[in-house]
């Protein structure tokens, strides 16, 4: 693994310190011997951006790191190159329709942008030097150690405070981190994985409303939901500058695994009921650390 400093080594392993990630990153140590490469490292969203160009910021992670470690990878050798790259590509919301392979780009901010330009740049990549590209767009992942607005719902849940969400009748896919390591597993081994696109989810989409109720009854808590208007959260969110929060919580979000069937022969192993109840132990152990 390659990882930017060494206190991020947690687990036994193999490891390469190969300090921050950018354009002139020196990968070579990293893929001396190695046949495929899952690249997972990326800058990524930040809510309160303090960066004088977020673009530019994002773009020297997402894209010229990317790029420069796949033509590294290339030129070492590699066979195969697995990008994990953003459904937010596709856009925010997926609205009444469903998003699949086929559905046009529609990056919104600027670390989608920077996700599509290395998608982008890996396709052009494979066609020069053979290297063989696997992009994935996973939506939300979740597990262990989850963090951002999923752990955030987590805290409410388990804080047991009413929440004005059962007006909401929105539809989300989502992705437990132990059915995205089989999916890449499976791009790993596959033949026909090379040089396709692919989206994942637990092919079980919930409303927030049931995402709540599945981690309250995994927490052993009563979920206390009272009615109101998405309109007016929404009116609420926008006068608090939360208006992204709140579009995440009512918007749906949805992604169409067919063809991950259908190339792959693949399905999700692990069902959302587990994942969320590995995520919810996962907090309850280490919830006093929690912030």
């Amino acid at each position: 693994a390659g990882v930017r400093s060494g206190n991020a080594v947690s687990t036994d392993g193999d490891y390469a310190v190969t300090g921050p990630i950018s354009g002139e990153t020196d990968w070579r140590e990293c893929l001396q011997g190695i046949d495929h490469v899952i690249h997972l490292a990326a800058r990524v969203h930040v809510m309160h951006d303090s960066a004088a160009d977020p673009l530019s910021s994002f773009l020297t992670v997402n894209f010229h790191g990317t790029v420069n470690l796949a033509r590294q990878s290339a030129a070492a050798g590699v066979k195969r190159f697995i990008y994990l790259s953003s459904i937010k590509v596709n856009g925010e919301s997926s609205h009444t329709a469903v998003f699949t392979e086929q559905s046009p780009p529609q990056p919104r901010d600027a670390y989608a942008i920077s996700k599509f330009r290395a998608e982008q740049a890996l396709v052009e990549i494979g066609r020069e030097t053979g290297l063989e590209i696997v992009i994935i767009r996973p939506p939300l992942v979740y597990g262990p150690g989850v963090k951002a607005n999923f752990l955030r719902l987590l805290h409410l849940v388990n804080r047991g405070l009413p929440l004005p969400l059962a007006s909401v009748h929105n539809r989300r896919s989502l992705v437990s981190i132990e059915n995205l390591v089989d999916f890449i597993c499976s791009c790993l081994q596959h033949p026909t994985a090379a040089g396709q696109t692919f989206l994942v989810s637990d092919d079980n989409d919930l409303s927030t409303p049931a995402l709540l109720q599945c981690m309250a009854e995994a927490m052993s808590r009563p979920l206390r939901l009272f009615p109101c208007p998405a309109a007016v959260l929404r009116l609420i969110a926008s006068l608090v500058g939360r208006a992204a929060e709140i579009d995440r919580l009512c918007g749906s979000l949805r992604v169409d695994i067919g063809k991950a069937r259908e190339v792959l022969s693949w399905q999700p192993p692990f069902t959302v009921s587990h994942g969320i109840n590995q995520t919810v132990q996962w907090y309850l152990q280490h919830r006093n650390g929690q912030n």
